[in-house]
């Protein structure tokens, strides 16, 4: 992406327990972004939340969740997340699980690619 370019972020919260087909959601939906080609994803672990059913997950030891918030985070072109958008539909619908996506408008201020290391 272009320095200076209009993009969109995507941002997408679920359970860390949510799964497709024994795998976590939010691993499935990294492995399908990376597949369509879209510019990189972060998965990021909460450690306290609640959701639409306001029940509190926390990483307290006292009170330790097996699924605490998961947020993931896409930065890419609006036709290349309007894409992905039906791909991450299907799976919340395999999943059968809850979860909320929003949409930002971002402007890019550095972009750069790394050297692989895989």
């Amino acid at each position: 992406m272009e320095l200076g370019a209009e993009a969109k972020l995507l941002r997408i919260f679920l359970g860390e327990a949510d799964k497709v087909r024994h795998t976590s959601l939010y691993e499935v939906i990294v492995r399908e972004a990376r597949k369509l080609g879209l510019a990189g994803a972060t998965v990021w672990r909460g450690i306290m939340g609640f959701g639409g059913a306001s029940r509190i997950r926390t990483a307290r030891i006292l009170d330790l969740s097996t699924d605490l918030p998961i947020i993931i985070e896409i930065v890419d072109r609006e036709e290349r997340i309007d894409r992905f958008l039906p791909v991450l539909h299907d799976l919340f619908e395999e999943a059968r699980s809850g979860g909320l996506m929003t949409l930002e408008n971002v402007k890019i201020i550095k972009y750069l690619h790394g050297n692989e290391k895989e």
